[in-house]
């Protein structure tokens, strides 16, 4: 029994810091803009429960310190939407707090998730040249999407999130998934069902990762 014992006092000693970091995600908030679970109703904010997913943990602890304005023309589920009126709103959180809740963020992911990337080469310059044409003209990405033209500045539409720091931002795994079928995140998102062979959505996969914001100019 004293061996029963000790062994569920190890395991609550264990477990400790995830549900300090559990309960920090619920003091500030978070679940009133976003959606930790699948079967949440929809909220203003992205999704987070695969967040582990999604984000480089890196930038996430960097946004939480510093909030940037990621989709600029807000979404069709935040009330300034169609007045154009939308604002930035996350609240900024101290370092500590934001490692904690980056920390407890990452463990958030589909693991049922296919990986699409391993043993990939980068792309070749002709390679990089044609996805930039299909990324602006042949799938018009740029209708919906901010990303970097050749001169290094910002071109393309707001409705979607910004793409001009994705290789920062995003993991690629996670892109070629959402590429792939974006539904298997949210049935609700815009985000249109492209048809394209693995071939091409690799690819592209691979040149929105070069898209990093310190290639500005």
């Amino acid at each position: 029994m004293k061996k029963i014992l000790f062994f569920m006092i190890c395991i609550c000693l264990f477990l400790n810091p995830i549900f300090s970091y559990a309960l920090l995600i619920q003091e500030k908030k978070c679940p009133a803009c976003h959606r930790l679970t699948k079967t949440d109703n929809l909220k203003t904010g992205p999704d987070l429960f695969y967040a582990g997913n999604k984000f480089q943990s890196t930038w996430l602890l960097q946004y939480l310190q510093n909030p940037v304005n990621i989709r600029k023309a807000g979404t069709s589920f935040n009330p300034g939407f169609l007045k154009g009126e939308f604002k930035n709103l996350h609240p900024t959180l101290s370092k500590k707090d934001a490692m904690k809740i980056t920390q407890e963020l990452m463990t958030m992911i589909l693991p049922e998730l296919p990986e699409e990337m391993s043993n990939l080469k980068g792309l070749s310059k002709s390679q990089k040249a044609k996805t930039k044409y299909e990324f602006e003209r042949a799938f018009s990405c740029i209708s919906c999407h901010q990303s970097l033209n050749l001169a290094g500045k910002p071109r393309g539409g707001i409705s979607g999130p910004s793409l001009i720091d994705a290789g920062n931002r995003l993991q690629a795994n996670w892109v070629a998934n959402w590429l792939n079928n974006p539904k298997i995140f949210s049935d609700k998102n815009r985000m249109p069902v492209y048809k394209m062979d693995d071939e091409t959505r690799l690819r592209f996969t691979q040149f929105i990762m070069t898209l990093k914001k310190e290639n500005m100019r």
